[in-house]
């Protein structure tokens, strides 16, 4: 079928054309040239033996030297197994990034963030809800033109993902000019490394990576990026066994003019489905539609086999996709539409991806089996279809810690207990720095602080207990006990009901 046959590959192929210029020479001047001039020769340059000799070829950034990569070293090298795995799953991904990294003139060292990021695992979600290889969190993805909608999420997707870290990369680099510190905003935020660089400038103290205070996080980000650098620089001298991955593309674009389902085109390429997903994380949905213009990843060795299975496939008539797209009406609900589709209100769930507890409303659009019958194509218009859901019974904030605070602060702040703080963000202490994030879940109803007002006093630094108490006639005690204090520890920006 020639409408499968579209195959994107693009072959670079340069040519070099050489130049004489003729000059008038007396015989004898000719003499003397031809004595002791020698054939220009070029230096060879082997071609690389494998993508880690490629890799390590393009290394350009300058070697972090301190006691955090050391750490990072030893973490890692505890564990060699561990490593191996991680760099056997890159080897789907890292043809393709070490490419376009090259094309853009880039460190190779690059390539190797991910590894930091998401260990190679393009389905990772963050419990702040980064995702994807390079772990985007959602409004950075928008800001770099990656689609996230009911069809598709593109922080997830190979190509995508890799474009949009890269050009973000770019742009950091160009802002801070350093690598260093590039890699610090791409983990912490452009905007909290230029505070923290003001502060050090305020303070007299020099601005580059090593000499910011920053959050354990951010400085313990580029020493482990160092780290797997200098691991795939000398491997034997850290006992780690790289996985031969050949310095040639691993997967091949492919593009489609029908729909087709994600199990119809992993069985056709003879694949696990769990695999072709690693290759084509970014679909929501179980079907790829033909009208987005997606292209489907696939390994180069299982080509010539879909295509032929594809083939066979279609001369028997049966449909490539076995799903349709229905709007639900107004009055209906999920059993409702599982009853007619034949499928169960858990299956709907597990399809459209609608959590838990979540009402669907009306208009919302909803991906439904379509039971044996020939599914219709799905319009390119149907793009912008969306999931409308009722209010969630939590809501999930990311706080960003400030100076003062505290658990017990937050906790109280947002009406939630300290201990969920501590499970949702898995804190073996309860010590915190400032800047470090946090993902709170708040239930319904949760009961903030007051908003400050006649009877509220918001805590300034320098003040104690005994000041505001003094400052509003009352004592220490019935401050303690109306606003259930267990320390007299206060907090900048607290506040405190008064009576």
């Amino acid at each position: 079928m020639a409408f499968w046959r579209n195959i994107l590959i693009s072959l670079v192929t340069g040519f070099f054309l050489a130049g004489t210029v003729a000059c008038a020479e007396t015989p004898a001047v000719q003499e003397v040239r031809l004595a002791d001039d020698l054939p220009a020769t070029e230096a060879e340059v082997s071609p690389p033996v494998d993508i880690w000799d490629r890799i390590r070829r393009g290394y350009a950034m300058p070697e972090l030297k301190s006691s955090r990569v050391r750490t990072a070293l030893r973490s890692y090298t505890r564990n060699p197994r561990h490593i191996e795995r991680v760099f056997e799953r890159a080897g789907r991904y890292l043809y393709h990034i070490v490419d376009e990294i090259e094309q853009r003139g880039l460190p190779t060292e690059l390539a190797l963030l991910p590894f930091v990021e998401s260990a190679f695992q393009p389905e990772a979600l963050s419990h702040a809800k980064a995702a994807g290889l390079w772990q985007f969190m959602p409004q950075t993805g928008n800001i770099y033109s990656l689609e996230q909608n009911f069809w598709k999420d593109e922080r997830r997707d190979v190509l995508q993902s890799t474009r949009a870290a890269l050009d973000y990369l770019e742009k950091l680099h160009n802002q801070f000019g350093d690598w260093q510190l590039a890699l610090a905003a791409y983990n912490w935020g452009e905007g909290s490394v230029q505070r923290a660089i003001w502060r050090a400038k305020a303070r007299g103290s020099k601005t580059d990576y090593t000499h910011l205070r920053m959050p354990r996080e951010t400085a313990n980000y580029v020493p482990r990026l160092e780290a797997i650098r200098q691991i795939v620089a000398e491997p034997e001298k850290y006992g780690i066994n790289l996985p031969n991955i050949e310095n040639e593309p691993y997967f091949v674009r492919v593009t489609k003019s029908r729909d087709i389902d994600m199990k119809t085109a992993a069985e056709l390429a003879e694949m696990d489905l769990d695999e072709f997903r690693l290759l084509n994380p970014g679909f929501n949905l179980p079907v790829i539609v033909a009208s987005h213009d997606s292209v489907i990843l696939l390994p180069m060795e299982n080509l010539e086999v879909f295509m032929d299975n594809l083939a066979s496939w279609v001369n028997t008539g049966k449909p490539l996709s076995s799903w349709v797209l229905y709007h639900l009406k107004d009055g209906e609900t999920l059993s409702d539409v599982a009853a007619k589709s034949g499928m169960t209100e858990e299956e709907l769930r597990r399809v459209n991806r609608i959590p838990k507890g979540r009402r669907v409303l009306p208009g919302s659009a909803l991906l439904v089996d379509a039971n044996g019958q020939l599914a219709p194509e799905i319009a390119k218009e149907e793009f912008n279809a969306s999931l409308k859901l009722s209010a969630p019974e939590t809501r999930r904030v990311v706080y960003r810690v400030r100076r003062g605070d505290s658990i017990y602060s937050i906790a109280k702040k947002y009406g939630i207990t300290q201990r969920s703080i501590r499970k949702t963000n898995r804190l073996k202490s309860s010590q915190l720095r400032i800047g470090q994030r946090l993902v709170l879940v708040i239930p319904p109803r949760a009961a903030t602080q007051p908003a400050p007002g006649k009877n509220v006093h918001v805590v300034r630094r320098g003040e104690t207990l005994f000041s505001i108490a003094k400052k509003y006639r009352t004592s220490v005690s019935k401050i303690r006990i109306i606003n259930n204090l267990r320390t007299t520890r206060l907090s900048i920006g607290q506040r405190l009901k008064i009576r």
